[in-house]
């Protein structure tokens, strides 16, 4: 009886789960999206303790709740710019915690024969090999998002054929671990855990540190498919459900995201995403142009149009509530203000919509690239703030590392106006000509004291109006 209002209640969870994912496509129901998806694991984390094949409450007990608490206070302590970092460590731990089901799995005694065993073991070797490849892959993510490894690609001589190998050695392990006893088995499983888990570091060592984005978003989808994998490994139909439904729309999201940027999708997969391009870039000649606060405030006070693009310096700095307040000034003295997202912006997907949602940015102002890329031209003012390799003119040229990535065209607009601290390269390692430019203004500093002071020098130019 209890084992049937469990599978009812896997049911709800996986409705609600599939409303969460329809919720969050979307800024204005995001909130709701978060709602039914906390519920649905709520009422999937009770179904599953009460069913009756799960015993040794004592033990269970002893690993959940340290989990939680720690879980709880590295999530209420993680700053917004920090985000990518925990998201890329939570994937390494479902990845590991597939390849440590798959190990126990295999282990524990099975009354399968014939086909179904064979099955189940096929089950278990997949569930194992992806996720020791999302475990070292996602390590590696952490890494380059933290600073800890460089964020140049590795390019290692014949990288393709090194993958190719290793993938060709994992398939043969997995024909010895298919029929044979449990001793040989454990050990082709166990090997294959190795070389996968290079294979992962490989891979994700090979894409260029402007693209993690992509990356965070391909691992999102890897995690899910070894979360699906250990659903079958354990029989629990929920966890294929909830795998199917995060390694779809991880990989969905992957793929839009590389169709924005000119990508090539099978490149991610293959680990060569952000390399095939030279790092050489032509040589900037000129000087930049600085500006002062009060120059800055000039300028938006003769501006009838004003595009507003953040980066992930804004998010560093903080600097989205005055920007909000700026947005709203302006707006109320008739400025027609407007937000440009690139999809990359920041190192997480939606970065800084989540960032201008939290500063109480109207949601129907901030646009993307592509329904905003050709108003620059009529645009008086843009605010770039610490943006870089989104808003780079070198991605239009043959041979720079960043070739082929659409980005967002502010050069093209009457004066452009970028907060940034100094003249340091973006992630990606690309200088950028925009800062040259003659209708570019270069305000240096903090930008949230910058944008502070341009917020509060509005405020006494509209006293003095």
């Amino acid at each position: 009886m209890i084992d049937s209002i469990s599978n009812v209640a896997y049911v709800a969870a996986s409705v609600l789960f599939i409303m969460s994912l329809g919720g969050l496509s979307n800024q204005e129901t995001a909130k709701k999206g978060n709602v039914y998806g906390i519920a649905g694991m709520l009422i999937a984390f009770v179904a599953t303790i009460v069913r009756s094949d799960v015993t040794g409450y004592g033990i269970l007990a002893s690993v959940i709740l340290p989990g939680a608490i720690v879980g709880a206070i590295l999530a209420a302590r993680v700053a917004m710019t920090e985000m990518p970092e925990l998201v890329a460590m939570l994937h390494s731990f479902v990845g590991l915690a597939a390849v440590l089901v798959g190990v126990a799995n295999y282990l524990s005694p099975q009354s399968l024969t014939g086909a179904e065993a064979t099955i189940h073991e096929v089950e278990i070797f997949i569930g194992v090999f992806i996720g020791a490849v999302t475990f070292t892959g996602s390590i590696v993510a952490f890494g380059k998002l933290r600073g800890l490894i460089g964020s140049k690609p590795l390019t290692l001589p014949a990288r393709h054929v090194l993958n190719s190998g290793m993938l060709l050695a994992c398939g043969w392990l997995g024909q010895q671990f298919l029929g044979g006893d449990v001793l040989s088995g454990l050990q082709a499983l166990v090997i294959m855990s190795a070389i996968a888990g290079v294979l992962g570091l490989h891979l994700v060592l090979g894409i260029g540190g402007a693209d993690m984005p992509v990356v965070i978003s391909m691992l999102n989808s890897y995690s899910g498919w070894a979360a699906a994998a250990a659903g079958f490994m354990l029989s629990n139909d929920l966890l294929i459900i909830t795998g199917a439904l995060v390694g779809s729309s991880g990989a969905i999201l992957s793929y839009i995201m590389c169709k924005a940027m000119n990508r090539s999708f099978i490149s991610v997969i293959l680990g060569g995403f952000g390399a095939g391009g030279s790092t050489a870039t032509k040589a900037v000649i000129g000087e930049a142009t600085s500006i002062s606060v009060d120059g800055t405030i000039e300028m938006l006070d003769n501006a009838n149009s004003v595009i507003i693009v953040p980066g992930y310096g804004m998010a560093v700095a903080q600097a989205q509530h005055p920007i909000s307040d700026i947005t709203k000034r302006l707006r109320d003295r008739g400025v027609n203000v407007r937000f440009g997202i690139h999809p990359v912006a920041g190192r997480l997907p939606g970065h800084m919509n989540v960032l201008l949602a939290e500063a109480n940015v109207p949601y129907d102002i901030v646009l993307e690239m592509d329904e905003i890329n050709e108003d620059f031209p009529e645009t008086d003012v843009v605010l770039v703030i610490g943006a870089n390799d989104t808003v780079n003119p070198s991605a239009l040229e043959p041979g720079s590392a960043i070739a082929g990535m659409p980005v967002l065209e502010v050069w093209k607009a009457k004066h452009v106006i970028v907060l940034k601290r100094s003249m340091a390269s973006g992630y990606a390692g690309v200088e950028n000509p925009l800062f040259y430019n003659e209708n570019t203004h270069m305000l240096f500093g903090d930008a949230k004291k910058n944008a502070d002071a341009v917020l509060s020098q509005l405020g006494v130019l509209e006293l003095a109006k």
